[in-house]
C-alpha cells in the first residue's frame, strides 16, 4: 500500500522516474502535468523523505563478463543479534554479492552473487563465506537464465 502522504501526483512522479530515471524536469513536469518548478521541488521532497534513494545505471552483467548468477542459501550455526550483525557487515565489503536477504524458513539468509566463471564462484565459497565462524550450511543453486528483472514496484 503506498505511503497515504503521497499523493497522485507524486505516484505519477514515481512512476515516471521509474520508466526513466534520466528524465529532465521539463520533460517529468511534462508527463506529470505540472510545471517544472513545482514538478523539481516534489521530487527534492521525494529525495529528502527517502522514498527516491538513489539514481542508477541498469547495466548487462554478460556483457560485463559475469554470465553467472549464484543463489546461496546460508544457514548460521547461531542467530543471535551480534552474529546476524556479523554476518550482515561481511556480507556487506564482498562485492560480489549484489542481494543479500535475511529470510525465515530453513535458512537464514539468502544471497545472489554474481561472478566470471564456477572457479571464481568456488573461489568466493572458499576464500570469504567459509572463513566466516558461524556457517553452519551453504546450498548454491545457478540460474539457467533471467525470466524477469525489475526495478519498477507496482505502485
Amino acid at each position: 500500500m503506498p505511503n497515504p502522504t503521497l499523493d497522485a501526483i507524486d505516484l505519477k512522479i514515481i512512476a515516471a522516474l521509474q520508466k526513466n530515471a534520466k528524465a529532465t524536469t521539463n520533460d517529468l513536469a511534462e508527463a506529470v502535468g505540472l510545471s517544472p518548478s513545482p514538478c523539481a521541488r516534489r521530487v527534492r521532497l521525494l529525495e529528502s523523505a527517502g522514498v527516491i534513494k538513489g539514481y542508477t545505471v541498469i547495466l548487462d552483467q554478460k556483457k560485463l563478463g559475469l554470465p553467472i548468477s549464484a543463489f546461496a542459501s546460508i544457514k548460521l550455526e547461531r542467530q543471535r543479534e551480534d552474529d546476524l550483525d556479523r554476518f550482515s557487515q561481511a556480507v556487506l565489503r564482498w562485492p560480489e554479492v549484489v542481494d543479500c536477504y535475511l529470510m525465515t524458513g530453513q535458512r537464514d539468509y539468502l544471497m545472489r552473487i554474481v561472478v566470471r566463471d564456477l572457479e571464481a564462484y568456488e573461489r568466493f565459497i572458499k576464500d570469504k563465506l567459509t572463513r566466516l565462524d558461524n556457517i553452519a550450511s551453504i546450498e548454491s543453486s545457478f540460474a539457467l537464465g533471467q525470466v524477469k528483472r525489475s526495478e519498477v514496484l507496482p505502485i
